[in-house]
C-alpha cells in the first residue's frame, strides 16, 4: 500500500505513533501540528487521506475541515477523504464529525488493525466514488469534460482567475461523416482532442459541448497573440492528422474556427462570456473559417444588421452552424406525427418517395437492463441514420423510422449500417432485432 497520509495533531506522541504504525504498512506519512499547517501544506500537496484531530488549539478539527472544503471548492480540486481523530468517548462529538461530512471517526490511542482497515476502506470507497463521478462527467470519446461538467467547472474558475474563454468548431466536419462515415468522424474527433491535449496546461479546462464543438478556458491568458498562435498550431496539426487518417487527397477543407473572449475584461459571468465567444466564432465562420476572432463590443455594435435580408442570413447561419446534431431525430408522438404528415404532403405535391422501417427488440433480460439496451438502440438509430430521417419509439421495445428520399433497394444498406453499429455496443447477442420495411406513398395519409 503506497498511500500518502497527512496526519494533523498537536500532540507529538500521537504523530509519532501514527507515523510508525502507517510506516510499517509502507505508507508515506506527513505529520502536521495544526490546522494552519495543513492549509499551507495543501497549497502544494495532495495526499490520499487526512487524519485530522478534533481537539486542537487555534483551529479545531471542525474549523480545519470546513477551511479544507472551502479551499478545495475554490481551487477546483477533488475532495480528499478525512477521518476525524479524538481521545474522547463522547458520542455527540462523533455525530457532529460525521454530520460535518467526515468519512470516518477513530478514537485514540490507535488500534493498529482498526486504523489500517479504516484507512484502506475509506480510500477505496473514495476512489470508487471518484471513478463513478468521472464516468458521469467525462465525454468517453475525447476524454474531455462533457458539456454540463465543463460548464460548471469553467463558470467557477473564471470567477477566481482571469483568462480567455474559447469556443472551437471543426470546419467542414459534416463532410467527413457524409463521405467517410461516422467511424472516421469519431477518429478525427479523437485526433483533434489529442492535439488539443498536447497544447494545454494542467490548469486549463476543456469541454466537449456538441458533436464537433469544444470549449476551453485558459487561465491567465489575456493577449491576442496567444489565441492566434494556438489557432495556427491546431489547424496545421489537424490537417496533418486528417491526411494520415483519410489520405492526402481526401479533399475536405477541414480546419478549426475559434471564437474568443477575455475575462474579466468583458465580464466574469459565464453565460454572457459564452454568448460573446459564440458571436466571435460566428464572424470567423462568415469570413473564410480556419481562423480566430476576439470579441470586440465596439465592432459588434457597428456590425448590427437592420435589414431583413441580413437577419435572414444570420438566422440561417445560426441554424446551420449552431444547431448541429448528429444523425436522425428521435421525436415524441405529436412531433413525429406532424413530420410524418408533412412528408406525405411533400410526396403528394412533388412526388418522390420514402421508406419505413419498424424495429422490434426482444431479450431474455427484462427490467432496468433491457430498458438500458433499448435506450442504447435508440442512440444507435440516431447516430446511424441521416439528419433528414425521423424516429418514433412507438412501443417500449419498438422504433418506427421514416427515411425520406430513400429507394427500396437502398434500405438493406441502411439496416446493415444500423446492425454494424449495434454490434459494436456489445449487446448483439443479448437482444434479438426484428424488423419489417415498407414504402411510404402519398396514399399513406391516415392518422398515426
Amino acid at each position: 500500500m503506497s498511500y500518502w497520509i497527512a496526519v494533523v495533531d498537536d500532540e507529538p506522541l500521537s504523530l509519532t505513533n501514527a507515523k510508525n504504525l502507517l510506516g510499517e504498512q509502507n505508507m508515506r506519512v506527513s505529520c502536521l501540528r495544526s490546522g494552519r499547517d495543513l492549509m499551507r501544506f495543501m497549497e502544494k500537496n495532495t495526499p490520499d487521506l487526512i487524519l485530522l484531530d478534533i481537539l486542537m488549539p487555534e483551529m479545531d478539527g471542525f474549523e480545519t475541515y470546513h477551511a479544507l472544503r472551502e479551499f478545495e471548492e475554490r481551487t477546483g480540486i477533488a475532495q480528499i477523504p478525512v477521518i476525524f481523530l479524538t481521545g474522547e468517548s463522547n458520542s455527540e462529538t462523533e455525530r457532529r464529525g460525521l454530520k460535518a461530512g467526515a468519512s470516518d471517526y477513530i478514537r485514540k490511542p490507535f488500534d493498529k488493525d482498526i486504523l489500517i482497515k479504516r484507512i484502506n476502506n475509506t480510500i477505496m470507497n473514495s476512489k470508487m466514488i471518484e471513478s463513478l463521478t468521472e464516468e458521469a462527467t467525462v465525454d468517453k470519446l475525447t476524454g474531455f469534460l462533457n458539456k454540463s461538467s465543463g460548464t460548471d467547472r469553467i463558470a467557477r474558475l473564471l470567477k477566481r482567475r482571469p483568462g480567455a474563454l474559447l469556443i472551437f468548431d471543426l470546419d467542414s466536419f459534416k463532410l467527413v461523416n457524409d463521405l467517410y462515415g461516422h467511424d472516421m468522424g469519431d477518429r478525427v474527433l479523437v485526433a483533434f482532442s489529442d492535439i488539443v491535449k498536447y497544447h494545454i496546461r494542467t490548469e486549463d479546462v476543456i469541454s466537449r459541448i456538441g458533436g464537433d464543438e469544444f470549449m476551453g478556458y485558459f487561465a491567465d491568458v489575456d493577449d491576442e497573440e496567444a489565441v492566434a498562435s494556438l489557432t495556427v498550431r491546431l489547424n496545421e496539426q489537424l490537417m496533418k492528422e486528417a491526411e494520415v487518417l483519410m489520405g492526402r487527397d481526401h479533399g475536405i477543407p477541414l480546419g478549426i474556427s475559434v471564437g474568443a473572449v477575455f475575462a474579466p475584461e468583458q465580464t466574469n459571468d459565464y453565460q454572457i462570456l459564452f454568448q460573446y465567444a459564440d458571436s466571435a466564432l460566428y464572424k470567423v465562420k462568415q469570413n473564410g473559417k480556419h481562423g480566430y476572432e476576439i470579441y470586440d463590443p465596439g465592432a459588434e455594435k457597428d456590425s448590427v444588421q437592420d435589414d431583413l435580408e441580413g437577419e435572414l442570413m444570420r438566422v440561417t447561419q445560426i441554424v446551420e452552424e449552431r444547431g448541429k446534431g448528429k444523425g436522425a431525430m428521435l421525436l415524441g408522438q405529436e412531433a413525429f406525427s406532424w413530420n410524418y404528415r408533412f412528408i406525405i404532403r411533400f410526396i403528394k405535391r412533388y412526388r418522390g418517395g420514402a421508406n419505413r422501417i419498424l424495429f422490434s427488440l426482444t431479450a431474455d433480460e427484462k427490467g432496468v437492463i433491457f430498458s438500458e439496451m433499448v435506450a442504447e438502440f435508440g442512440n444507435v438509430l440516431k447516430d446511424s441514420l441521416r439528419k433528414s430521417d425521423i424516429i418514433f419509439q412507438s412501443k417500449p421495445n419498438q422504433f418506427f423510422t421514416v427515411l425520406p428520399q430513400l429507394t427500396q433497394k437502398d434500405t438493406p444498406k441502411v439496416i446493415q449500417r444500423v446492425m454494424n453499429a449495434w454490434e459494436r455496443t456489445g449487446y448483439l447477442n443479448r437482444v434479438r432485432i426484428d424488423y419489417v420495411t415498407a414504402v411510404l406513398t402519398a396514399g399513406d395519409d391516415r392518422e398515426l
